[in-house]
């Protein structure tokens, strides 16, 4: 196996037990690597004023794949307050790091798997009709990843050229021209053709590959129009000319969220924009056992670029225990995707089987897993740390 350099970028908080619990597991596992760590999060905005400096983004242009642990974002008052005392007449505004490293190198495309452990304590039930009933979550959400609501393009108090070219719209001028223009805030929702084509052709790419018979747009296109609206058009086009096995299912978001608690065993891949696929992707992960099990892959396929993070936090609260009580699986989880990314798939489906077979036997978990408060007296009560958990999927191995 050829040896490959891996940026490892720990970030805030949990991040960095959460990264180097699953390096030691890979390196249990037979991956072939070597790390070198990249400066990114909130000590940096504090100190520099970037929470993503040039050498950070050099590094992941060097090297081409990055494992990210947790980062920490606060509002616009709040990181200006925390900012070093010479940094603060320099007109910095704080804006996440990892949203950056999306739109630098265009990783629009973001998978994230929701599926389920047989034997996890924390999987979905539902009252059936005569049985309390156990649904086998098996989804896997595409989000659109650089543009839409987190796309950036946005003010308050907005210059006169743009207040003036939304005075063009019949319904700004019906519903905001009275309104002072220093007491508007305003964020835009911008979808590209060609962004949402990529989006959409890799969800359906990816059924067809692991043989899932249905892709669903979760948008919202009733009241959206412009944006959903071309969002399922597109798909229509790209399922009747170009996947045709593969059926086609539009929902609303709204309607999504109540439908996943009904019926979560008949969805398969589902694709929305950056908000919406936000959204979706965390309901999801909590019937498969909450942020603890929540992977995700972000990826510029064309450059062959990819950063692999949980979606969890930087869950600053836990940050200064002594001993680490974190769920490391989906951090354990993100570094399996990104050996799918680089076709070492045996070693990630030994990891897998090793973690399923950690969660079905049951004598070892994390605080989540006991349903218990996250504490650090939460070992005495016989949760295991993360390091712990770790060693137990290596033991496994």
């Amino acid at each position: 196996m050829k040896k490959r350099t891996i940026v490892a970028l720990p970030g805030d908080g949990i991040g960095k037990v959460v990264l180097y619990a699953s390096i030691k597991v890979l390196a249990a596992a037979g991956f072939n690597a070597d790390y070198v760590e990249g400066d990114i999060g909130w000590e940096f905005w504090k100190k520099e004023g970037n929470p993503l400096p040039e050498r950070t983004i050099n590094l992941i242009e060097k090297h081409k794949i990055a494992l990210f642990g947790a980062i920490t974002s606060k509002p616009k008052d709040d990181a200006f307050n925390e900012l070093s005392e010479e940094l603060k007449d320099k007109n910095l505004v704080y804006s996440s790091p990892i949203v950056g490293l999306r739109q630098h190198f265009g990783l629009d495309i973001c998978a994230r798997p929701c599926k389920s452990y047989k034997g996890n304590p924390l999987n979905f039930i539902r009252n059936g009709k005569n049985e309390i009933e156990e649904p086998n979550v098996d989804v896997v959400i595409f989000r659109q990843n650089t543009e839409g609501l987190y796309g950036g393009v946005e003010w308050t108090n907005p210059p006169d050229e743009v207040y003036n070219a939304l005075k063009t719209h019949p319904k700004f001028l019906k519903n905001f021209s009275e309104v002072p223009k220093n007491e508007l805030s305003i964020s835009t929702r911008i979808f590209s053709k060609n962004a949402t084509e990529r989006i959409l052709r890799a969800a359906f790419e990816y059924a067809k590959k692991y043989n899932y018979k249905s892709v669903t747009v979760c948008e919202k296109p009733n009241v959206i129009r412009e944006t959903s609206g071309m969002m399922f058009k597109l798909a229509q086009e790209i399922q009747k000319n170009d996947f045709p096995e593969i059926e086609l299912w539009n929902t609303n978001i709204d309607a999504q969220m109540m439908w996943l608690t009904k019926n979560p065993e008949n969805y398969g891949v589902i694709v929305a924009g950056n908000m919406f696929g936000d959204i979706v992707s965390d309901g999801f992960a909590g019937l498969i056992g909450g942020l603890g099990f929540a992977c995700s892959a972000q990826f510029n396929v064309e450059k062959g670029i990819g950063v692999f993070e949980p979606t969890h936090g930087s869950a600053p609260k836990y940050a200064d225990f002594k001993v680490s009580i974190v769920n490391p699986i989906a951090m354990i989880e993100s570094a399996c995707m990104m050996l799918d990314f680089l076709n070492e798939k045996e070693i990630a489906e030994k990891i897998r089987k090793a973690v399923a077979e950690v969660i079905l036997e049951g004598k070892v978990k994390t605080y989540d897993m006991m349903k218990l408060s996250g504490r650090q007296n939460v070992i005495e009560k016989g949760a295991v740390s993360t390091e712990e958990m770790a060693n137990a999927i290596i033991e496994k191995l």
